[in-house]
């Protein structure tokens, strides 16, 4: 008997001591070769892992420190070799962890771009978060650069490049 308690023990001791196993992909802390200079990789969450051809939830972060003005439009650009699908109705704008009412989500899957229209104006300085849900990754893994890109309210119709998230789908 006292063996078979001596052995749950050292059992539970062993099954406790390890860190529990997280499935989320974010960006790591270096990068090498990506070709995007570490002032303009913006950092980002992958809930579901980045498994090829499977469904993830993409949480693209934008820090307060690149919210220099106020925003009243998103575009997320990516490349023409990405071959996953969105769905617009299940995106989402965080702002101090508030999803924030949006007037409309287009994706036009010819130029590559999701545009996001908040019905406010996003204020300046805020720690943002584009929430991606329903996202149905590419059949194939590959490194991903998706560009963020703003227009000011009041702002000549040009959008400005805030930085990248590059995402890693194995």
């Amino acid at each position: 008997m006292r063996r078979v308690f001596s052995a749950l023990a050292v059992t539970g001791c062993l099954v406790t001591g390890f860190p529990a196993l997280t499935f989320a992909q974010s960006l790591p802390g270096l990068t090498l070769f990506s070709g995007v200079k570490s002032e303009n990789q913006l950092p980002f969450r992958l809930d579901f892992g980045g498994q090829a051809n499977s469904w993830d939830r993409y949480i693209l972060r934008i820090p307060a420190s690149k919210m220099k003005l106020a925003v009243a439009q998103f575009a997320i650009t990516y490349p023409n070799y990405y071959r996953g699908t969105f769905d617009p109705k299940s995106v989402e704008v965080r702002v101090k962890g508030k999803s924030l009412p949006l007037s409309e989500v287009k994706w036009n899957k010819e130029a590559r771009v999701i545009e996001i229209f908040p019905q406010e104006p996003v204020p300046a300085g805020s720690k943002v978060e584009l929430v991606l849900s329903n996202v149905q990754n590419p059949a194939f893994g590959g490194m991903y650069y998706f560009n963020c890109q703003i227009l000011s309210p009041g702002d000549v119709p040009l959008l400005r490049y805030l930085g990248s998230w590059v995402l890693s789908i194995t």
